[in-house]
């Protein structure tokens, strides 16, 4: 959208800096449905050594990586739990349903974006022939920017396992996560068989995530992701990028944190609006007597994009293309249009 000067729809509209594009245009490349891309094979070898994996699988987005990972754990007809406001239930096209065979099992998220264990055990079927079999818990992390508690994280992972459940993350974020708690991403993805990494959000590459796993499993994921189309030859060039936002866009994370910090703050000053102060990168804006639409079309005549989520409420992202002068663009935007 050229009438966007400074972009807060979302962290998945940044572009790769010139330091990015000059990796991506220097890898080493092969065929990697061969396994023969060195870049590639290096980029998921690094991806599952960070998160205490065996092996990891580069995929197109997150989304077919989330689907790859329920593949692996849900045969035809199984079931899966995750919250109604979960990525991979909510925001994927029901691709577990249309493409995998497999039966959701949505409950409802608490306000701090986990899942009631109550909910939890009370949603896992006896096995009976009239039930699905209930297979796996997924949980989000971060979820709406938000960073489950590890003591949750724990206590719902016992449960899973108790009822012999597998368990699947959607870590779109998770370094994020890491970077705000100052825990390493290996402990916050240890209690996981799967993990799905996004490497298109924060990180700031143009494309792709990554499935981590054990061997075993990543290989049945491999033989998934082709029967999805999934199957890329010299990926190596875009694999570059994530390499490179690994290991330069990790830490820089707080950054963003700290400007997403500084425009809640500046919002909670102006009236009929409602602000969520962040955990992350992601700020929540509920608006008193205010049309949501309105506002962001309003927000647009300032040369600022801001994104729309359920109800009337908007939702900012701060990125790596967004900076201190960016943020002072919003407020000054804000202050227009409720001040």
């Amino acid at each position: 959208m050229s009438d966007i000067e400074y972009d807060f729809r979302s962290d998945t509209v940044t572009r790769p800096t010139t330091a990015m594009r000059q990796a991506m245009g220097a890898a080493p490349v092969g065929d990697d449905v061969y396994g023969e891309d060195p870049t590639v094979n290096r980029l998921e070898h690094d991806v599952a050594k960070r998160l205490g994996k065996e092996a990891g699988l580069f995929c197109a987005s997150g989304t077919q990586s989330n689907l790859i990972g329920l593949m692996i754990h849900c045969g035809r007809g199984d079931e899966f739990i995750a919250g109604q406001m979960a990525h991979l239930y909510r925001w994927e096209a029901g691709g577990a349903s249309v493409l995998g065979s497999i039966h959701p099992q949505p409950i409802a998220n608490q306000a701090d974006g986990t899942l009631a264990l109550e909910d939890i055990a009370g949603a896992i079927k006896p096995i009976d022939t009239h039930h699905a079999i209930t297979r796996l818990l997924a949980l989000e992390n971060t979820i709406g920017g938000q960073i489950l508690p590890a003591s949750y994280v724990d206590a719902a992972c016992r449960l899973a396992r108790e009822n012999g459940l597998s368990l699947h993350l959607d870590g779109a974020r998770l370094f994020n996560a890491a970077v705000a708690s100052a825990v390493s991403v290996a402990e916050l993805a240890r209690d996981f068989d799967t993990v799905s990494i996004c490497l298109s959000k924060g990180l700031g590459a143009p494309v792709g995530s990554v499935l981590a796993g054990s061997r075993d499993m990543i290989e049945k994921g491999r033989r998934i992701r082709k029967l999805l189309g999934g199957g890329m030859r010299q990926a190596g060039i875009v694999a570059a990028a994530g390499l490179y936002a690994l290991h330069n866009n990790v830490e820089r994370l707080a950054l963003d944190h700290e400007n997403a910090e500084l425009l809640a703050t500046g919002l909670t000053r102006l009236p009929g609006v409602r602000v969520t102060l962040p955990d992350t990168n992601i700020v929540f804006v509920d608006l008193d007597g205010h049309d949501a639409a309105q506002v962001r079309n309003g927000f647009l005549s300032h040369g600022i994009g801001v994104g729309t989520a359920t109800g009337n409420r908007l939702r900012l992202v701060t990125h790596l293309d967004i900076d201190r002068q960016g943020v002072a663009a919003a407020l000054s935007a804000a202050q227009a249009l409720f001040g």
